[in-house]
């Protein structure tokens, strides 16, 4: 069973995807907040396996809920999805580094919120490739970063790896592109994580883009 925390101020975006998720057999909504505060205070309580978190709420906004989530080691099984009215905006990508496994727009399709709780819940990136690239590409031609610390340790396959990590592909598509194994893929994209610090896959993309091993204006 999927337990699931619902953080947004607003009740009746609650309550809508409270019924969309608790219509399937294998999702629980465990506990609902109207705001970060009282979302940090609930997943605590319940260690979910995912949270939903709206970016912009009183008291404390999305992006420091997810922040503390992150932070606070007995957590490390809680997945964030972050919630935003637009898609694409310099919130999510501050969620994205915060800790975030990755985002979803209010009005995506049921079919889509399901798959994306049931992806988070496994651990998978929930990021499109298409608008990864362009939300971080323009973050980063902003506000360029430094190198993350641990780059430098990366040997040749994991730069690889990451790469292809950040354009989207899975373990599985980085195995075939590379010809090895799906293992062998995964203990790259494991090791890569560990040198760089990555909570998940989504810091893992974020990363390269800021490091610069995918251009930002890149394809």
């Amino acid at each position: 069973m999927i337990r699931v925390v619902l953080v947004d101020d607003q009740a009746l975006i609650r309550g809508g995807f409270r019924a969309l998720l608790e219509i399937e057999d294998d999702i629980e909504v465990v506990a609902e907040a109207a705001n970060g505060e009282q979302g940090v205070a609930l997943v605590r309580e319940h260690r979910p396996d995912v949270v939903l978190v709206d970016v912009q709420m009183p008291v404390m906004d999305g992006i420091e809920a997810t922040r503390l989530i992150a932070a606070d080691e007995r957590l490390a099984g809680v997945h964030v999805v972050v919630l935003t009215n637009y898609g694409l905006d310099e919130y999510v990508f501050q969620a994205l580094r915060a800790g975030a496994c990755g985002f979803l727009v209010k009005d995506t399709e049921p079919a889509d919120l399901l798959q994306g709780v049931r992806a988070a819940a496994r651990g998978d990136a929930l990021l499109s490739p298409a608008i990864t690239r362009r939300l971080i590409a323009e973050y980063v031609a902003r506000r360029p970063a430094p190198a993350p610390a641990g780059l430098d340790a990366l040997t040749n396959r994991e730069r690889e790896v990451t790469a292809l990590v950040a354009r989207g592909l899975s373990n599985d598509e980085i195995a075939a592109h590379m010809v090895i194994s799906p293992h062998t893929a995964k203990t790259h994209v494991s090791r890569a994580m560990t040198k760089l610090a990555a909570r998940d896959r989504a810091q893992l993309v974020v990363l390269a883009y800021e490091s610069g091993l995918v251009a930002p204006r890149g394809a």
